[in-house]
């Protein structure tokens, strides 16, 4: 999955079917992992195949699945850590490597922008990122689905403004590329979200609060 400028490649990897991504600019090896865990071998080992330098890891939200193979990772390519900075309490890994990092920053890799949006609710510090017309979105939204907001530091309304804001007024032709494999498509496009994912298509935060089963 690329476009002429862009290197991506989605994988799924552990038992949560999770999704781990590699991304960086086609003509340069420099590349990101998003959100490595369970199998660091094959995480490398498909870098290694696509003759990928692994540089960067970037930390959609806390969570174990999504972060218990980002030391190993560290230990093996000296990669730097690029976490939101609301996260950070959270976040198992600590030390040099890692970075806190602002909503709008962007990381640049071989001239490829990579372009940090702070979407808390899910956590506080949830993050996507969005290059090219590309979005990686963790755990914030998923397709026809969107974050739980029952585990600690969830935020129902502030969901819901990510969604209805900072994701909904992106460009219906980016193409979303969730965190876990949880519908039968592995990636789709906002357009389509926001016809059919009930989550995008509230109008009122006392309706997504009752959708997600949150009090009002």
């Amino acid at each position: 999955m690329a476009g002429s400028d862009l290197y991506l490649r989605q994988m799924e990897i552990g038992p949560m079917a999770n999704y781990v991504y590699l991304l960086g600019p086609a003509g340069s090896p420099e590349t990101a992992v998003v959100d490595p865990a369970w199998d660091i071998d094959a995480i490398l080992d498909a870098a290694a195949a696509d003759d990928r330098k692994i540089v960067a890891v970037l930390v959609t939200h806390w969570h174990p699945d999504h972060t218990n193979g980002i030391a190993a990772l560290v230990e093996r390519t000296d990669a730097t850590v690029h976490a939101n900075r609301e996260e950070l309490p959270w976040l198992p890994f600590k030390g040099e490597n890692l970075k806190a990092v602002r909503a709008g920053e962007e990381l640049v890799l071989g001239g490829l922008p990579v372009q940090f949006l702070h979407t808390p609710g899910h956590t506080p510090g949830s993050q996507c990122f969005l290059v090219r017309d590309r979005l990686v979105s963790g755990d914030t939204l998923f397709i026809n689905a969107c974050g739980r907001t029952d585990l600690p530091g969830g935020d129902p309304a502030k969901l819901y403004e990510s969604l209805s804001g900072s994701l909904g007024r992106l460009d219906d032709r980016t193409i979303l590329l969730p965190g876990h494999n949880y519908a039968d498509l592995s990636s789709t496009t906002l357009g389509e979200q926001k016809l059919h994912n009930p989550f995008l298509r509230a109008t009122s935060l006392e309706q997504f609060l009752g959708m997600v089963g949150a009090p009002r």
